[in-house]
């Protein structure tokens, strides 16, 4: 029996907005950026203090994608420290709390990796054709819609790179999930295929 679900998803995918409406729908718990939120609870701090943990904000990926937007990108690999170890571990002490406590969506910060073979997981990657996400960004931020394509290939190369540094796997790779989801459906489809997919599992 699904008891949480993790979501990863590409930039401009619609990960989040589906994340959010599927918790909706089944009457769960969200964790997306509340998950940093329940780090810090969980460390004593500041939630801003957790950034060294999290997929979006670590200093090194910020800088990558200014690398993107500048025309190249930035080599070389992330610093390691004993701060930013220590954050994470906050951020995945709180995650498999979460999990353990169920009837919740976490979404992105490698859960599907992290949580990979935990009792009750179901685990979604959402995608789209580059297209679909120029136009969520640029619906998004029309402001920035120039840099459009720029951007969502440095988020995605973010989100790679955090599940390959602090898991070692390919965070594209389709056997790490029950489920792929093209969000070209629509938000409420890929809901409904979702809780019907779950319903499958004993």
């Amino acid at each position: 029996m699904v008891r949480f679900f993790t979501v990863e998803r590409e930039y401009g995918s619609e990960g989040a907005e589906y994340a959010a409406a599927l918790a909706d729908t089944l009457g769960w718990k969200l964790y997306d950026k509340a998950l940093v939120d329940a780090a810090a609870a969980e460390a004593g701090v500041d939630p801003s203090q957790v950034v060294a943990g999290d997929e979006k904000l670590d200093p090194w990926y910020a800088r990558l994608g200014k690398g993107f937007l500048a025309g190249g990108a930035e080599l070389g690999f992330p610093p390691s420290g004993t701060d930013s170890e220590r954050m994470l571990g906050y951020l995945q002490r709180a995650m498999k709390r979460v999990a353990v406590e169920g009837h919740c969506v976490i979404v992105g910060r490698g859960g599907s990796s992290y949580l990979c073979g935990e009792p009750g997981a179901f685990h979604v990657f959402t995608y789209a054709s580059m297209p679909h996400k120029k136009r969520w960004f640029e619906a998004k931020y029309p402001e920035r819609a120039h840099h459009a394509e720029e951007e969502i290939h440095a988020f995605d190369a973010a989100r790679a790179n955090y599940v390959r540094r602090h898991y070692n796997r390919d965070w594209a790779d389709r056997h790490l999930y029950h489920l792929l989801l093209n969000s070209c459906m629509g938000i409420d489809a890929m809901v409904k295929a979702t809780i019907d997919a779950a319903g499958t599992i004993g």
